[in-house]
């Protein structure tokens, strides 16, 4: 569930509430007792910070095609360089 913040807007009294999204809004100020307390906009109570699973795990800074290109190339190479062992004859 989670934390509504609420200010009144005559005694500017604000307050913090633990709600079902599903419910209504509060609107009875509990110091003044007018219903003019409104809800306020505000950031997340936490914050993610650092590297994250998906910075780590998904995040790729080069592209595919590069890197099997490069394979592809390093092979042919490999291949190519292979040489037949020559026997020499007595």
């Amino acid at each position: 569930m989670p934390i509504y913040e609420y200010q009144c807007q005559d005694c500017d009294h604000q307050l913090e509430k633990l709600q079902k999204m599903s419910e209504a809004p509060l609107k009875d100020c509990p110091s003044c007792d007018k219903p003019t307390l409104s809800k306020k906009i505000s950031a997340a109570g936490f914050r993610l910070k650092g590297t994250g699973w998906y910075a780590t795990d998904f995040k790729n800074n080069k592209p595919k095609k590069e890197n099997s290109s490069k394979e592809n190339n390093s092979k042919e190479k490999s291949s190519t360089d292979k040489s037949t062992p020559k026997t020499e004859s007595k």
